[in-house]
């Protein structure tokens, strides 16, 4: 199964789905299941998995959350979060290489180092591409599920209307009409 650069990093970030219940699912809870990611998405080959390649992986898909908070008009703290984009390539040695007919940028470093910088390639190629900004995440704080908003006018909020968008609506219509005491 091929995915597009958007899907890679929408699949990535959604690695954490968050419950309003607070039950959230972690698939990366363990380096193993890092590693196991990795390999499922072509993006890792033998190397395995450490506590602190988690560690770094985590810290990426939190950054990777807070720039597509950032897209769906989120006031959040983006310049942090391109910092850990910036060292996750330093990371990669991601470099441009010129192998075939056209230039693209690769992931020099072996391991997971090169795997988590294949995932910043992507980040680069939605932005070349002009479908960055139509990557987000769901407003409802308690959700924050990535999602591609293909919307004409790109106006969509929430991962799912029937979920968090009718709970974030009643929740304002609730703090519209409470009456002050």
């Amino acid at each position: 199964m091929t995915v597009t650069h958007t899907e890679l990093i929408e699949e990535f970030v959604n690695t954490l789905h968050q419950h309003a219940s607070g039950d959230d699912d972690e698939s990366l809870a363990t380096a193993g299941e890092l590693g196991a990611w990795l390999r499922s998405h072509g993006l890792l080959g033998r190397g395995r998995a450490t506590q602190a390649d988690l560690d770094h992986a985590i810290g990426l898909r939190e950054a990777l959350r807070t720039l597509l908070l950032a897209n769906n008009a989120i006031d959040v703290d983006t310049p942090s979060a391109w910092a850990v984009i910036d060292e996750t390539a330093r990371h990669a040695r991601i470099e441009l290489r010129f192998l075939g007919e056209a230039p693209e940028l690769v992931a020099a470093q072996t391991g997971v180092d090169g795997a988590l910088g294949r995932i910043v390639v992507q980040v680069h190629a939605a932005i070349a591409d002009g479908t960055w900004p139509r990557l987000k995440a769901c407003r409802a704080r308690d959700c924050e599920w990535a999602f591609q908003d293909n919307a004409k006018n790109q106006s969509r909020a929430w991962c799912s209307m029937k979920s968090c968008g009718n709970r974030e609506k009643a929740r304002a219509f609730r703090q519209r009409h409470i009456a002050p005491s």
